[in-house]
């Protein structure tokens, strides 16, 4: 008989982004192949997870689980008497923390461990918590879910985890929202962040250190200053902390030009990354690299770097990167003087996108929970 999942969604944060598409994309592509499930959310997520999951007992928690501290508290006192109400038998936690008393087998997914390696220096207090919170995960959860190989070998080389207790479960993409966009769906993101059809480099994700934006910044600048047209560089996502970020903007001279559009919806994302010059991903570290997915599916040329989980992602159907000014200048340019580089880039990774997906993201994640129970008898 398969186990009743209590997938636990209330981390899922209003904007969606890489963790809301995690969730989202895995439920969706459970519930299409029959797993038993139950979800436990914020109150405003409530009628969304009803309609994606029909048939499931969706609980949602208390208002104030909008609040950060909060959740963590009632993640550790609240979620076992949800487990409890709905009669799982697995509990999935889809990020770092989980709930220390549960006596139900837990499985919890770790994305990646790179605040072990780089600190956020202006939030000690954050860095502190989930470093410790993903010790105690990877010390006590039944079984851990890691988005690539090279996120289970960190885990293992950072934390001591035991590789035969880590599942790797590759994230998926939905190819129907991800998909490669029409010349009007180009043209109205063109028009929206006021291009008007004028080329652009595009980035999207948080402006946090290891994302690497300053150094994108620098190299965009290095490889765009003498060009009588130079592409903008179109910085998307919402928000972030690297205070780096507006100092290399600074230095950005006055015929350049930067957008910083803030959140795009999913709806918008097609035309964003298909109509990119390139789309720049030149991160020093990634558990998965979801925009780098996100859009190759979209048949955009993309630039990354060789950086933890990005090779397994991109295979040899994107371009690489060292994630230093120069490198990343020497790569645009490479990039932007030949179109038909671009397109063959443009072409494989849309091919090579095929291969994930969250159906098969889906039935990794089943596996691990049947090893999860089968392992608490």
């Amino acid at each position: 008989m398969a186990p009743r999942i209590l997938l636990d969604a209330t981390a899922v944060p209003a904007d969606r982004g890489g963790l809301g598409r995690y969730v989202d994309g895995l439920l969706g592509a459970l519930h299409a192949q029959g797993a038993d499930l139950a979800v436990a959310c914020q109150r405003a997520d409530e009628e969304r997870y009803e309609d994606l999951v029909p048939g499931a007992r969706v609980v949602a928690g208390p208002a104030t689980l909008a609040h950060r501290a909060t959740r963590l508290a009632w993640e550790q006192s609240g979620l076992p008497h949800v487990a409890e109400r709905v009669a799982a038998d697995v509990i999935h936690l889809p990020t770092y923390t989980m709930p220390v008393s549960a006596v139900l087998p837990t499985v919890v997914t770790i994305h990646d461990v790179t605040l072990f390696a780089e600190p956020e220096p202006h939030d000690p207090v954050r860095t502190s918590y989930v470093r410790s919170a993903t010790r105690t995960a990877a010390r006590r959860a039944t079984r851990l879910i890691a988005p690539s190989r090279a996120t289970r070998d960190e885990l293992v080389r950072v934390l001591g985890a035991d590789p035969a207790h880590i599942d790797v479960a590759y994230h998926g993409v939905d190819h129907q929202i991800f998909h490669r966009p029409s010349e009007a769906e180009i043209k109205h993101l063109s028009d929206r962040l006021g291009l008007h059809g004028h080329p652009y480099v595009a980035y999207l994700g948080a402006l946090e250190p290891r994302k690497n934006v300053p150094n994108l910044i620098r190299g965009w600048v290095e490889a765009c200053q003498d060009r009588p047209d130079a592409p903008a560089l179109v910085l998307a996502g919402s928000g972030g902390w690297d205070d780096e970020v507006d100092a290399a903007l600074a230095t950005v001279p006055l015929d350049l030009r930067v957008l910083r559009p803030g959140y795009l919806s999913w709806s918008s994302l097609p035309g964003y990354f298909g109509g990119a010059l390139v789309v720049a991903h030149p991160s020093r570290g990634e558990g998965f690299g979801l925009p780098v997915l996100e859009a190759m599916s979209c048949g955009a040329p993309v630039l990354t770097t060789r950086r933890g989980s990005l090779p397994e992602v991109g295979g040899d159907a994107v371009a690489y990167t060292e994630p230093a000014p120069s490198d990343i200048a020497a790569a645009l340019s490479t990039l932007i003087d030949d179109p038909s580089l671009r397109t063959d880039l443009a072409d494989a990774a849309h091919t090579r996108s095929q291969r994930f997906s969250w159906s098969a993201s889906a039935k990794a994640h089943l596996a691990s929970y049947e090893r999860a129970v089968e392992a608490s008898r």
